[in-house]
């Protein structure tokens, strides 16, 4: 995957969103999102097949998404398609694909929402400006 590549997710979410801390104190929130697309047959709509999704947000956008979203909400991400390895105890190799999610928001097109602005100060200094680790 490229480092510009970009996707948009628009779905709902499984779970309220997880939010916890790296070691050096930068938020994180881990969101899982069911996206179920809609597809035409002839003259009707039938759903296609849902994917789930796992995004992580970073920085402030986490601590405003675990504030502001919860399990159900209709939300868009738009970020970047990153895959990861692990192996497991028992030596398996796992790989997996996620999103960091670099635009977050609930979708108004089913919902209303009411914005508070935030100072975004952290955002200039401290471990809150560094990039999501690679």
């Amino acid at each position: 995957m490229s480092e510009t590549e970009r996707v948009t997710l628009v779905g709902n979410l499984t779970a309220d969103p997880e939010l916890r801390f790296t070691p050096s104190g930068l938020q994180v929130a881990n969101l899982r999102l069911a996206v179920t697309p809609r597809i035409r047959e002839g003259d009707q709509w039938k759903d296609g097949e849902t994917t789930f999704h796992t995004v992580n947000v970073w920085r402030d956008q986490a601590g405003n998404a675990a504030e502001t979203l919860s399990k159900g909400a209709r939300v868009i991400v738009v970020g970047r398609p990153k895959e990861r390895t692990w192996t497991d105890q028992d030596g398996t190799e796992h790989q997996v694909t996620e999103v960091d999610a670099e635009e977050l928001g609930p979708s108004l097109r089913w919902a209303t929402a009411t914005l508070s602005r935030t100072n975004g100060r952290s955002r200039a200094s401290g471990p809150g400006n560094q990039e999501p680790p690679s």
